[in-house]
């Protein structure tokens, strides 16, 4: 298959990135396409959709291959499933699927650049095809949630000082605050005293995570 745009975020690793799409809806993230698919007219009339599914690559699982069962961090890494029966990155074929909100089309110099929310792709994630999200046909209102009783619907409440929130960008602090309040800890941690941390924004996060409280400890910038 042919790559077709890579995606730009925050995160330059995995770890810190949602565990699905849209749970984070303020994070913003830009498409760019590869150079043989800038013509304006492959994106002509995508503007009269509202959401996008994105057929991406976990191009950071490849070399670990797959296996047939995989722990869902959701059972508390201690539960097999089969891979089938998962979203775990560890694939034969590695795909992943997301669904994003379209928020701005462009037409710059290196052609269109699709402006999305809700992405759940490390920075510069190869993309395979885009399509749009049809709502009458995509949306299955009784559909099983076979991890529904594991889920932590509640987010936690984030304390994070004043004098460390002001070393991230205006614009990239709501986002943040949104990611951390989705827990980002492995499901079967639970020190309250371990420092957890993530690449966003040019900066490593620091953070503990008590109960349902996280409070960041150190934002140190990486340039």
């Amino acid at each position: 298959m042919e790559i077709i745009a890579r995606i730009h975020t925050d995160f330059p690793t995995k770890f810190g990135i949602p565990r699905q799409s849209g749970l984070a809806e303020k994070l913003q993230a830009q498409i760019v396409f590869e150079p043989d698919y800038r013509n304006p007219n492959c994106i002509r009339g995508i503007d009269g959709w509202s959401h996008l599914w994105l057929i991406w690559q976990f191009d950071r699982a490849v070399e670990a291959g797959w296996s047939d069962t995989v722990l869902p961090p959701k059972l508390g890494g201690k539960t097999r499933v089969g891979v089938f029966a998962t979203r775990s990155p560890f694939r034969p074929n590695n795909l992943g699927l997301s669904c994003v909100k379209l928020e701005k089309v462009e037409i710059t110099k290196d052609g269109p650049v699709l402006t999305v929310s809700g992405a759940d792709l490390a920075d510069n994630t190869p993309i395979f095809d885009i399509k749009p999200y049809v709502p009458y046909a995509d949306c299955r209102l009784d559909a099983v949630d076979a991890f529904a009783e594991t889920r932590q619907d509640t987010p936690l409440t984030v304390h994070f000082p004043e004098e460390l929130l002001q070393k991230i960008p205006e614009e990239k602090r709501e986002a943040l605050i949104e990611v951390l309040s989705l827990n980002p800890r492995p499901g079967y941690q639970h020190d309250p005293t371990r420092r957890y941390g993530f690449n966003y924004a040019g900066s490593d996060v620091r953070f503990t995570i008590d109960g349902d409280d996280l409070t960041v400890v150190e934002v140190v910038s990486l340039f």
